[in-house]
């Protein structure tokens, strides 16, 4: 399950994810807003999971099995976790360069203290940093960090990446009802990201189901102001408030399909249908998976999602 999709991306068009962290979520995080799951092992050390030839085969067999029409415009390490811990990022990234494909990355930041993750990084074509919050207090309350983790610290390093990377650099926002969406708030990140001067900052409300469960999106005027704050400063600033759409990518195997991209991206229920649709199958196989609690699902906002259920260990 090291692949999956493409799946529709706001950001990136057609995304072929490739998650690098096995099972259980590693991560130095742990937010509120995360639609995988609790942090089952918070850390800032850099481990070994997949061997870059392993990753390179996987993705390879994985686009062999790709209609034309599904062909990826990114390889994205989007991860059960946070991409960087995985010590062998860059030489996977250099593994993958032989498929021709542009390689994303959609990374916290909070590892960037350390020099490897900062050469490992700069060898992607687009990185994407999280930038939730400008002071210390509200950065806790959101991203629950690992207990060693500085917010200054973090901000000094996103600075010192941006000044050398030479790729596209986006930063991305999470915005949460009363606890980041003040006029305060929002113009003290809002200076932060300027000194960074990505090429595009994302403002974001969760749309899928969170891990913690009264976590709530921005409303419509929050939302407003958000944009102008950041606007006002100079700032290239781009909405993700709507949903992705249903064009999910597949390979004819609806077992591995669901289970690979419920792993890190949960598939509302009309994107679930259109899958099944696409690898000629029925909704027998959701039940099934869902009896075996291999899936689960859950509602949020009024609609129904489909997500990768940890709770027992992987079956294969």
């Amino acid at each position: 399950m090291i692949s999956f999709g493409p799946v529709p991306s706001r950001r990136l068009g057609k995304s072929l994810g490739i998650n690098n962290i096995l099972n259980p979520k590693a991560c130095s995080y742990n937010c509120i807003y995360c639609q995988v799951g609790k942090s089952r092992h918070q850390s800032i050390a850099r481990q070994r999971f997949f061997e870059p030839e392993t990753v390179y085969r996987a993705v390879s067999e994985h686009l062999l099995k790709l209609k034309s029409e599904n062909s990826p415009d990114y390889l994205t390490f989007v991860s059960n976790g946070e991409p960087t811990i995985d010590i062998m990022l860059g030489k996977s990234i250099r593994a993958l360069r032989k498929t021709g494909i542009p390689i994303a990355v959609i990374s916290n930041a909070s590892l960037l203290f350390q020099e490897s993750v900062r050469d490992d990084l700069y060898l992607a074509d687009w990185v994407s940093l999280k930038m939730d919050a400008g002071d210390s207090e509200t950065w806790h309350l959101i991203n629950r960090p690992e207990v060693s983790l500085k917010l200054e610290n973090i901000m000094l390093y996103i600075k010192l990446f941006a000044a050398e990377y030479k790729g596209t650099l986006c930063t991305e926002t999470m915005l949460i009802r009363d606890i980041n969406d003040s006029a305060e708030k929002l113009t003290v990140l809002a200076h932060l990201i300027k000194d960074v001067n990505p090429s595009m900052s994302y403002l974001a409300i969760p749309t899928r189901p969170t891990v913690v469960r009264d976590t709530k999106p921005s409303n419509i005027e929050e939302l407003n102001r958000a944009w102008q704050i950041f606007n006002e400063k100079g700032i290239r600033v781009e909405m993700l408030t709507g949903f992705e759409g249903t064009d999910t990518g597949y390979t004819g195997n609806i077992y591995d399909d669901i289970l690979n991209i419920t792993a890190v991206h949960p598939l509302r229920e009309d994107a679930m249908q259109k899958l099944l649709q696409n690898d000629k199958a029925d909704f027998q196989v959701v039940t099934s998976l869902l009896n075996q609690r291999l899936i689960k699902s859950a509602l949020y906002n009024g609609k129904r999602y489909y997500l990768r259920e940890y709770n027992l260990p992987l079956l294969r």
